[in-house]
């Protein structure tokens, strides 16, 4: 998968077969049912376990439930977060705190190709211990 796929709460694109991109939409509120959506997406087109990288270049909004289940897939190994402002690495770092099912395994980044790296590494530890 080469090429950027659009599904509801925004573009998603291959870094790698085994690390997503996600650009989540300007200005919507991210649901339930996208929050599955994006999950199947991800066990559909990627290796498991896969990271993720979300690039919080728009702004946008989560369901209650939303926030509880996003990134909570078992195939979702690891996520980095890269931030522009600080409102943004604000609201990750708060919904990073959020109990949840699944606790993430995540970090924060002012650099798309700091997050990369930190995320191929954590692929390569995960594939290490199969």
């Amino acid at each position: 998968m080469s090429e950027a796929h659009t599904i509801g709460l925004g573009t998603i694109k291959a870094i790698r077969h085994d690390i997503a991109e996600v650009i989540c939409h300007e200005g919507i509120e991210i649901t339930l049912e996208m929050v599955a959506e994006y999950h199947q997406f991800l066990a559909d087109h990627f290796a498991s376990p896969c990271s993720v990288l979300v690039n919080k270049i728009n702004a946008y909004t989560y369901t209650f439930e939303a926030q509880l289940e996003i990134g909570t897939a078992a195939h979702i190994n690891s996520l980095a977060f890269v931030t522009y402002n600080r409102v943004a690495e604000i609201a990750v770092q708060t919904l990073s705190a959020y109990p949840r099912k699944k606790n993430w395994q995540d970090n924060f980044f002012n650099d798309k190709e700091d997050a990369i790296q930190w995320l191929i590494a954590q692929q390569e530890n995960v594939n290490t211990k199969k």
